[in-house]
């Protein structure tokens, strides 16, 4: 990239502070201005929501210098079934050691990762001050694209930047479904996530659970610390929100309702946290380029959590922009790359979480038993699981 490119990169959270870091490694004479409304003391480590990253996020993580390892749960096995179960065999299993890889993906909580980004952040901003800024504690109000007389070319005035005229801004602050302005395509699908921890015992080790229920699905995540005895897991516990609700069940009557709902093999529901909810929905925008403003992660879709792919799309879309800035001299030739090279990776992500998401609301007769049915299909051909594990694990490739 043509020496000057000045990037303003505005949500210091997972995706921002990643292609905040690719970005200042990869184009060495770029400026890159990081912004984020949160204060520079905020205690990041105190966060413990839990995140899913699939290997291929994995790996964009190590190159990043920024994975840690010890803080990680690995997901060797991922099981998927239906309740009710209606014969035997009906769940889907992916391994990593049928696909040969060292891990399916890992759990850990969004605290660690945002602490190990931002101090890798922080260090490398420390010994390149005039070229990398730290801008916490601001809220961007408005970012608009403007053309200086002066220039021939159009900038990104982001207003809070410590410098001014970008040549690109990055939008990377999404929050989450409720709280979102709505985008060109969006849908309420009614359904709310409750949120939580679960302790089990007999919780298979490094396995994670999906179970398609009638209302939505349910999510086991394992984290790290689990004894044969003992064992928790991360909860994302789906229900259509005009029916009868989670919330009006006593502690006692919410572990029976779970267990009834798990697959056997899940083990024994011991204990469950409080539960935080969560609407859901899907968010997008139509492109990721809107001249030279660009969003990724949940600031261009938000998806429903039936597969766990919010965060992993997110990354893909930040080192994908950072290496169309690397091959192209003309920025706006940079972002017409990633607006066409994004486009099969996010349609088809958000086409299948669209689609199942959307199959739990339909109460025509047969809808379970079609599920059921492709679950079957997949547990039995050997080659469409196997595609399934490396869709999941890596993206459209």
């Amino acid at each position: 990239m043509r020496e000057g490119l000045r990037l303003a990169v505005i949500g210091a959270g997972p995706v921002g502070l990643a292609l905040a870091i690719r970005a200042a490694r990869a184009l060495p004479r770029a400026q890159v201005t990081l912004l984020d409304a949160r204060s520079p003391d905020h205690p990041v480590l105190e966060d413990p929501r839990t995140l899913a990253l699939s290997l291929g996020s994995i790996q964009l993580m190590q190159q990043l210098g920024s994975w840690p390892a010890g803080a990680a749960q690995d997901i060797l096995r991922v099981h998927i079934s239906q309740t009710p179960d209606s014969r035997a065999g009906h769940a889907l299993v992916l391994s990593a050691g049928e696909e040969r890889v060292a891990r399916l993906g890992a759990v850990l909580a969004y605290g660690q990762v945002v602490h190990a980004l931002q101090e890798a952040w922080l260090a490398m901003s420390a010994k390149d001050p005039k070229r990398l800024h730290t801008q916490f504690g601001h809220s961007v109000r408005a970012v608009r694209t403007v053309t200086p007389p002066e220039f021939e070319t159009h900038q990104v005035e982001v207003d809070a930047a410590v410098v001014s005229g970008h040549d690109v801004a990055v939008i990377a602050e999404g929050g989450v479904f409720a709280q979102q302005s709505r985008k060109a395509v969006s849908h309420d699908y009614g359904q709310s996530a409750w949120v939580g921890t679960v302790t089990l015992s007999g919780l298979p080790p490094a396995t994670a659970f999906e179970r398609f229920t009638r209302q939505g699905p349910v999510a086991l995540l394992p984290l790290p610390g689990a004894t044969p005895q003992r064992a928790r897991a991360a909860l994302v516990w789906c229900e259509n929100s005009h029916e009868a609700s989670v919330e009006d069940l006593s502690d006692a009557q919410r572990v029976t309702v779970l267990q009834s709902l798990l697959p056997a093999q899940a083990g024994q529901v011991v204990e469950l946290s409080a539960l935080k909810r969560f609407a859901l929905g899907l968010n997008a925008e139509r492109t990721l380029v809107q001249g030279r403003q660009v969003r990724i992660g949940n600031a261009a879709q938000t998806l429903h959590p039936v597969a766990g792919q919010g965060l992993n799309l997110g990354l893909r879309d930040a080192f994908a922009l950072v290496q169309a800035l690397q091959r192209h001299d003309d920025v706006d030739a940079a972002l017409g790359q990633v607006q066409w090279s994004r486009a099969p990776d996010r349609w088809s992500m958000i086409a299948a979480t669209d689609f199942l998401a959307r199959s739990f609301t339909w109460r025509a007769a047969g809808v379970m038993s079609l599920r059921g049915a492709g679950l079957a299909v997949l547990a039995q051909v050997p080659g469409l699981r196997s595609a399934l594990a490396r869709h999941m694990m890596m993206g459209w490739r």
